[in-house]
């Protein structure tokens, strides 16, 4: 009998759709934009992705919200 593949991560909620390249840069891409980036006024780790180019830095010094990059900030 057959082993059961592992699923990709986030990805996997894809099943066997779009082909296995797509679903690996999707993870990529959803893993860098779900960790905290680093502001660009404070320079600290600290910004976090609200919605579609909508950051704000969850540092109680800084707490700025701004529109940058879609997915992650570009150091």
């Amino acid at each position: 009998m057959a082993s059961k593949l592992k699923k990709t991560k986030a990805a996997g909620r894809f099943g066997a759709r779009y082909g296995k390249r797509v679903r690996d840069k999707l993870v990529g891409v959803e893993d860098k934009q779900r960790v905290k980036q680093k502001c660009p006024f404070c320079g600290k780790l600290g910004a976090k992705r609200l919605s579609k180019g909508i950051w704000q830095c969850s540092r109680k010094k800084c707490n700025k919200k701004f529109a940058s990059d879609t997915y992650y900030l570009e150091p």
